[in-house]
């Protein structure tokens, strides 16, 4: 923006402040929960914030039984060693995804197997699971996107009649539901994340959800580093000694009271974030109605969180042209994912098979707008004035791509 001239004219625009793409929040007693365990002196995991956060989640979600850990990656892989995957094994999901999701099974030996994902949620796309089933397959795992579920009475389905785990990856699926289930509850396990950049937060963290409860006691052992150690704090056993292959997947509790708070304000942050959503849905919704970009979709029977605000632009080059736009403007808004079957990781371990058109095409023309708990309807409307007026200025200085597909 240009500078307020010294005769005070008006000949300028008013000075903006920057927005940042995500900004992390204090909910309410964060610091006074970490002071608490600071004064309990119990710093390690497994203690009473601990076992607080895994009792609010399992009330709030309907979980048979949670288990906090460091990250959704960690949350991932401990998922992955209860389902004792392996050299050989094969597991479906998106590439549309981020990379924990495929690397937690790959650590194991297990092969990723990407399928493309729907058009309209960039969810994994149910009607080509089936295609990409072989006998060496023993999962599947549903990405719910932007906190909107994948199709899942029919993802169970296809599970049952082949016998495969399903894995849920609800990283960004707190607080959010499929016909009236919490997103994470629905498959054999569930996978949560609280990193800085989710509806919930507390820096770095996760938590899986046990939901088959023939799983539930080895999954504590290996979360207790192959430890019965649980069973002796409740004093179920006279010792604790080694199980099983484990590792060490709780977190601190300082991380814990941190999320313990942010938990107990679960419903008026999700309120808020919907206020946000809501804002920008109106506030977008003409440029929608004239196809010059496409705002979210969500399914009948999808309870979305507002976690993100994502738009399909027309073309790659429209979709650059407007970050760098925004950015000029001191708004930080980013694309999203690079498809993982074409990573040069993918490439040398053997993951490409063929092209996934939706996702190949999906991830050059989607951008994602701020949408965080501090952020103000003052800024939001500038976030709202500056998308129109790139398509104002666009539409001044060249011909029309034609709408949204």
């Amino acid at each position: 923006m240009t500078e307020t001239p010294a005769d005070g004219g008006d000949q300028s625009e008013p000075s903006l402040s920057p927005i940042s793409y995500n900004r992390p929040f204090v909910a309410g007693k964060e610091l006074f929960y970490i002071a608490e365990a600071v004064l309990k002196g119990q710093l390690a995991g497994n203690g009473s914030f601990t076992r607080r956060c895994q009792q609010l989640l399992e009330r709030s979600t309907g979980a048979k039984k949670v288990l906090l850990t460091h990250s959704c990656t960690s949350a991932l892989e401990l998922a992955a060693l209860l389902c004792e995957l392996g050299p050989g094994d094969e597991v479906i999901m998106p590439s549309y995804t981020f990379v924990t999701t495929a690397s937690a099974f790959a650590l194991r030996g297990a092969k990723p197997v990407f399928v493309d994902v729907r058009p309209d949620t960039l969810n994994l796309d149910e009607t080509k699971i089936e295609a990409a089933i072989t006998p060496r397959t023993k999962a599947i795992v549903p990405v719910h996107y932007a906190g909107v579920a994948c199709e899942m009475d029919t993802i169970l389905a296809i599970a049952a009649r082949h016998g495969l785990r399903v894995i849920e990856d609800a990283a960004q699926g707190v607080e959010a539901a499929y016909k009236g289930r919490a997103l994470g509850t629905l498959g054999d396990l569930g996978c949560w994340s609280f990193h800085e950049t989710k509806n919930l937060i507390s820096g770095e963290g996760g938590a899986l959800a046990i939901n088959d409860p023939e799983l539930e006691q080895r999954a504590e052992i290996l979360w207790e580093k192959g430890t019965d150690r649980s069973r002796f704090a409740r004093g179920e056993v006279d010792r604790y000694t080694w199980q099983e292959l484990g590792s060490s997947f709780p977190p601190s509790e300082l991380v814990a009271a941190f999320l313990a708070a942010q938990l107990e304000q679960a419903a008026p942050i999700t309120k808020r974030r919907a206020g946000i959503y809501q804002r920008y849905a109106a506030g977008l919704a003409d440029l929608g109605e004239r196809g010059l970009l496409r705002l979210p979709i969500v399914p009948e029977g999808c309870q979305h969180n507002a976690h993100l605000f994502q738009v399909l632009l027309r073309t790659p080059a429209e979709r650059d042209g407007l970050l760098a736009f925004l950015r000029e403007r001191g708004i930080a808004a980013v694309f999203h994912y690079v498809p993982l079957h074409t990573s040069p990781y993918a490439r040398r371990a053997g993951y490409y098979t063929g092209s996934l058109p939706v996702t190949e095409d999906f991830h050059l023309r989607l951008a994602r707008l701020p949408c965080y708990y501090d952020l103000s309807p003052g800024q939001q409307q500038q976030v709202i004035d500056a998308v129109h007026a790139f398509f104002e200025s666009t539409s001044i200085s060249g011909a029309s791509p034609g709408p949204v597909r």
